[in-house]
């Protein structure tokens, strides 16, 4: 008894050693690689003055209608994930792509990541670009924001656009989510390791390679920082606010929805349900992933286009 007490208790220390050599590796390797990889990530769009910090926002085209994407939860750089989509746009129209607090090279900040301060700095953002009348285009979350975006600001959003866009009544969005646990997977060096033995998840898309890397970088920066990490405490709150809210009746409506959700089995009906609010409404399903945009640009694209000609002629 003794003998196998003391093998059982050796054998835990030395587990217990490992385990901790094991993340001191880990957050150096990490450590060093965030430092490294810094210098690696390049410039692009323009940063425009918000709260006393830099928003960065990319512009595409010159058309006389002005679309203004908006990126869903976590996406680690807004500008560069929505590059095939607005490769698809910019012939058409003045395309902008907002990258929020926290996200691709904006700055982070301290305020509460609720619906109404996101909102207003978006809106901060394209009024010093001194755009006042646009198209919102928007992913995941972005359906709850652009939600409370149109009804704040009726006069200057003439459509939104919905890419798979989140909508309040979805089930789920009140659980408990682990925000400690994300914070130590990124505070450890983890977060690193798991997207290492992940695999690429840019490998198999149209992006070009120079854009997979710095995707891969901006991830790497970005990935559970303490802005988006305050945006996921208060998910179920920003959902909450928008329960009993709808789009202005007179403001065209169109969502872009994944044909099969294999979380939701009523995700389309829960769209259909939310575009009888509006006068012009209209739910597209389409096979793919959450990320519609990363392989059906320019199918979303042409149906965008199709559906403005079909909105304009309608008034």
């Amino acid at each position: 008894m003794r003998k196998t007490l003391r093998l059982l208790l050796k054998s835990a220390g030395i587990l217990t050693i490992a385990i901790g050599l094991f993340l001191v590796i880990v957050f150096v390797v990490n450590l060093i690689s965030n430092k490294s990889e810094e210098g690696r990530i390049e410039a692009y769009g323009q940063y425009v003055q918000v709260d006393g910090k830099n928003m960065n926002v990319m512009i595409q085209g010159s058309g006389e209608e002005t679309v203004v994407l908006l990126p869903g939860y976590g996406t680690a750089a807004p500008a560069l994930d929505f590059k095939l989509l607005m490769d698809e746009l910019a012939s058409f129209y003045k395309v902008v792509a907002i990258e929020p607090f926290g996200y691709g090279l904006s700055d982070e900040t301290d305020k509460v990541r609720s619906t109404e301060n996101i909102v207003g700095e978006v809106h901060e953002a394209l009024r010093q670009l001194q755009i006042e009348r646009y198209i919102l285009m928007g992913h995941s979350i972005a359906g709850i924001y652009g939600l409370d975006y149109a009804n704040k600001y009726p006069n200057e959003v003439s459509a939104f656009v919905g890419i798979d866009s989140s909508v309040p009544n979805q089930p789920g969005m009140d659980v408990k989510l682990p925000i400690k646990t994300f914070r130590f997977l990124k505070q450890s060096g983890l977060l690193r390791l798991i997207k290492k033995v992940s695999g690429d998840p840019y490998a198999s898309l149209a992006f070009d390679d120079r854009t997979k890397e710095q995707m891969r970088l901006i991830s790497n920066k970005n990935g559970n920082n303490a802005t988006t990490m305050n945006e996921m405490k208060n998910i179920a709150s920003n959902f909450k606010g928008a329960e009993r809210l709808t789009f202005p009746a007179d403001i065209p409506v169109l969502l872009f929805v994944q044909a099969i959700n294999p979380s939701f089995e009523d995700w389309v009906p829960l769209h259909e349900e939310q575009v009888r609010s509006s006068v012009h409404g209209k739910v597209v399903p389409l096979d793919g992933e959450h990320y519609l945009h990363h392989t059906r640009s320019k199918e979303i694209a042409e149906g965008f286009m199709a559906f403005m000609k079909e909105a304009q002629a309608a008034r």
